[in-house]
């Protein structure tokens, strides 16, 4: 035996003292293996399905685990909400001023605002979804320009990370 493998098993041998603890170990897991069956075991019988303790505590820990994974989905869908409003809102409100001009160009009389339902019904969406954005960040009163709303969205995506 060279003199590498003679280190090399000198590394694996074990303190009987190490020896001992893995044993108490073993015991230990065995021993909480069957009190856990033993409870499964009696929550079955006195139990209904959906009140047993342990069926409960594994549906909160697939809840707990989902959950991070959901936060993650729900801060993209705000942010895809929020590219989509202003990308509607650019396409929409670039759309508006083209047509007005061309209304002015050939002598009609201009849409307001007010006389277009299409337009004022999107107004109002936007005005909600920024009072909601608002509100998720504790600036209601808060006068904030509608290009800033995108800030204000990143950071309480950023503060409830």
């Amino acid at each position: 035996m060279g003199q590498h493998q003679h280190q090399h098993n000198q590394q694996y041998q074990h303190h009987p003292a190490v020896d001992g603890l893995l044993s108490l170990f073993i015991k230990a897991h065995h021993d909480l293996s069957l009190v856990h069956l033993k409870l499964d075991k009696e929550f079955n019988q006195i139990y209904p399905d959906n009140a047993n303790p342990m069926k409960l505590i594994a549906r909160i820990k697939k809840i707990q685990d989902e959950l991070s994974s959901l936060k993650d989905q729900c801060r993209e869908l705000l942010t895809a909400k929020q590219e989509l409003i202003d990308k509607a809102s650019s396409i929409l409100v670039g759309n508006r001023s083209m047509l007005q001009r061309m209304q002015a160009s050939v002598g009609i009389s201009m849409t307001s605002s007010s006389e277009d339902p299409a337009y004022s019904s999107f107004n109002q969406i936007i005005e909600e979804w920024t009072a909601h954005v608002r509100s998720g960040t504790g600036n209601e009163d808060d006068e904030t320009a509608p290009e800033d709303i995108n800030n204000l969205l990143f950071a309480s995506i950023v503060r409830s990370t």
